[in-house]
């Protein structure tokens, strides 16, 4: 059973936010002070990635292990109410990402996802250098 009354519970859903994230904002200061610039949300590209880093032909996508269906992530769990919604919801959301990365790889983008867990204080700073590692190693002098 849930904690939260009806009301409770839905006032914390609707105060999510989906762009500007406290996740995306730690991953795009680390880049910004190691010297890269970006765009951010960049519409003309499939998915509106989080980050959009022309220069290196690669997009970053910051994905919530809950929203986006994070598999083996202790953060990721199916709610024990209205199941089926839930399940439904968050399949979508993979197909939908899957396709947009499939159709950025297609038009020649190196794709990278970094999850919300991969930024928690014990893997931060190991996960945005192997990130930043994995931008920087794909420009072509």
């Amino acid at each position: 059973m849930d904690k939260h009354s009806k009301e409770t519970r839905s006032y914390n859903m609707s105060m999510i936010k989906s762009t500007g994230t406290k996740p995306e904002e730690m991953v795009r200061k680390y880049l910004f002070s190691r010297g890269l610039r970006y765009r951010k949300n960049v519409r003309s590209l499939p998915g509106k990635p989080d980050i959009v880093l022309r220069k290196y032909k690669t997009v970053v996508f910051v994905n919530g292990c809950f929203w986006h269906g994070h598999s083996n992530c202790k953060y990721f769990v199916m709610p024990k109410s209205n199941v089926e919604f839930w399940q439904e919801k968050i399949s979508r959301t993979i197909m939908r990402d899957n396709e947009a990365y499939d159709k950025l790889a297609d038009l020649g983008w190196n794709v990278l996802t970094i999850w919300e867990c991969q930024l928690k204080k014990n893997h931060r700073e190991k996960s945005l250098e192997y990130l930043y590692y994995n931008i920087v190693r794909n420009i072509k002098e």
